[in-house]
């Protein structure tokens, strides 16, 4: 299809950064298990799993993007209805957030796990209506939401890894 024409790349790097960054999750994840309380899990819900979650939204977006469609239609429906999916589970989300004891989210948190989210996904949402009547602005846009949520996600991930590293710190700390 012409219209995507010159996105290859794009959706091949993010894509392929998007994968890599859910294996390294795991990893972590794996990693700190031993370190877990049983309260640790009402909190992973609310900031562990949404990363992932929006690595895989940016991995699935580019899968479909970058498949060998014929109609960019087709492809904005798909996206939008992925944008529409991300937006209810940012919603579902920030109650996470909001009603976990594990930790009190500050400014910082409410914005990168649920502000930008939000906002990528009202994007990919957006964008699918305005590829109706012009694809190129809308290929623009989709891919400022790919890209929003990838760095929204990478934040998450790297703030997750330095609070349990920390906590680990002090806890070996007040054991000694």
């Amino acid at each position: 299809m012409i219209t995507l024409n010159g996105w290859e790349n794009f959706y091949v790097i993010v894509g392929s950064s998007a994968g890599a960054l859910i294996g390294l999750q795991f990893v972590v994840i794996t990693l700190i298990t031993g370190r877990r309380s049983s309260r640790v899990a009402e909190a992973g819900a609310a900031f562990a799993t949404p990363s992932v979650v929006h690595f895989g939204a940016v991995l699935l977006l580019s899968a479909i993007i970058s498949a060998p469609w014929t109609d960019l239609y087709i492809v904005a429906i798909l996206w939008g209805i992925m944008g529409f999916c991300g937006v209810v589970y940012t919603i579902i989300v920030a109650r996470r957030m909001k009603v976990q004891t594990v930790y009190k989210p500050v400014f910082e948190d409410w914005l990168f796990h649920v502000l930008l989210p939000f906002g990528a996904y009202a994007i990919l949402a957006f964008s699918a209506f305005i590829a109706l009547s012009s694809a190129r602005p809308a290929l623009f846009i989709v891919g400022i939401g790919a890209l929003l949520l990838l760095f929204a996600g990478i934040h998450n991930a790297w703030d997750a890894v330095t609070y349990h590293v920390s906590t680990g710190r002090s806890r070996n700390k007040n054991e000694e």
